[in-house]
Formats: structure tokens, sequence, C-alpha cells
């Protein structure tokens, strides 16, 4: 597999379903920005109220691995 550098970035996902379906949002969503997306971490779990329906929020750390030649921006971004 050889050496390999991944770049991570936070985003929130939300769903009037459940968290499992706002994992699913926020992943496929990421999906369709990020090359070679590998994995996430579950940051935060909350609810929300929304026009008085629940509304439910994740945050995901989310990372992808960066091609040959692709470096991260200098202040870490």
């Amino acid at each position: 597999m050889g050496e390999s550098v991944f770049k991570g970035t936070e985003i929130v996902g939300t769903s009037d379903t459940s968290f499992s379906h706002a994992i699913e949002v926020a992943v496929a969503r990421a999906r369709q920005s990020l090359r070679n997306l590998s994995w996430f971490v579950v940051k935060e779990q909350r609810g929300g109220l929304q026009q008085g329906r629940l509304e439910y929020q994740v945050t995901l750390a989310v990372f992808f691995k960066l091609e040959p030649g692709e470096q991260p921006d200098a202040n870490g971004d």
C-alpha cells in the first residue's frame, strides 16, 4: 500500500428522519466534492426543532487521501 497522507475537514449533516440518515446525507454530499473520501468520525450528535418538528444533526470529521503531489494548505486547510 505504501505511504499515504490524508486531510480532514468537518461537516454537518441534517435529517428529519434519524441520526443515521443525517450521517448518510452528509457522507453522500461530501462524496460529491471530495475525491478519495476514506473514512469519517462522528464528533457530535444533537437535535433541533425546525417549525416544531425534530431535526437530527450530526457533526462529522471526514478524511480523504491526498493524491501524489497534492499538498495541504500552509495553514492546515
